[in-house]
């Protein structure tokens, strides 16, 4: 396997950001994504928004898809107080099952599945969280539930894990193809993480800079 750019590298926060004032949109308000409603307990909608150039490359990749086969929008901004909070508790839980790693490995351990809040590319409004489902809506086999750790997983949720099934990773080889060919990576300890125009982004594609940098919702 390739080697992996954890969030946490150095690398990553050297990226400078020359961020482009880019709105952020509401996935919901008239186009054609599938959006999940696992996360609509935020009241605000956060969740549902993202920068208005990530979006459209959405869509592009939405159209790209074989028929039958639809996006399974799940997240997208998330304020940079939540980032914080999801980043420390996983630390924490991290620290608590081995008390003897230094606090440098605990960090790069714990941004394999929370990204630190300094760069995490959800508070720009640069990442989503998708998935596959059929023409009725339904989640197609991803070989783990979104969001699931590297733990739970046994590392199955790696994009290119070797220890899931031959359904689910033609799955993930058709999310990849259509959301690369419209210009998104990949973090690859998630296969549900994708983004655009943030620092992740600029490292990987060789972009001078990143686009957007975290913010607070409007």
């Amino acid at each position: 396997m390739t080697e992996i750019v954890l969030m946490s590298d150095p690398k990553v926060a050297a990226v400078s950001v020359q961020e482009c004032g880019e709105r952020l949109v509401d996935v919901r308000r008239g186009c054609s994504l599938l959006v999940d409603e696992r996360k609509w307990q935020d009241s605000a909608g956060a969740f549902a928004h993202l920068r208005e150039g990530v979006l459209d490359r959405l869509l592009q990749a939405q159209a790209q898809l074989p028929q039958g086969i639809q996006l399974l929008f799940v997240e997208g901004y998330r304020p940079p107080s939540l980032q914080r909070r999801y980043f420390d508790g996983y630390a924490a839980q991290l620290r608590a099952e081995h008390p003897e790693w230094a606090a440098e490995q605990v960090r790069s351990a714990a941004s394999r599945y929370v990204s630190p809040p300094e760069i995490a590319p959800h508070s720009a409004g640069a990442a989503v969280d998708v998935s596959l489902a059929d023409g009725d809506g339904l989640e197609l086999d991803m070989g783990t539930r979104m969001n699931a750790t590297p733990e739970e997983s046994a590392g199955a949720c790696y994009t290119q894990a070797d220890n899931i099934s031959d359904e689910a990773r033609t799955h993930r080889d058709i999310l990849g193809t259509a959301l690369t060919a419209a210009g998104l990576v990949n973090y690859p300890t998630e296969w549900w993480h994708w983004s655009y125009g943030d620092r992740y982004w600029a490292l990987r594609t060789g972009a001078a800079t990143a686009h957007y940098g975290p913010r607070e919702i409007d």
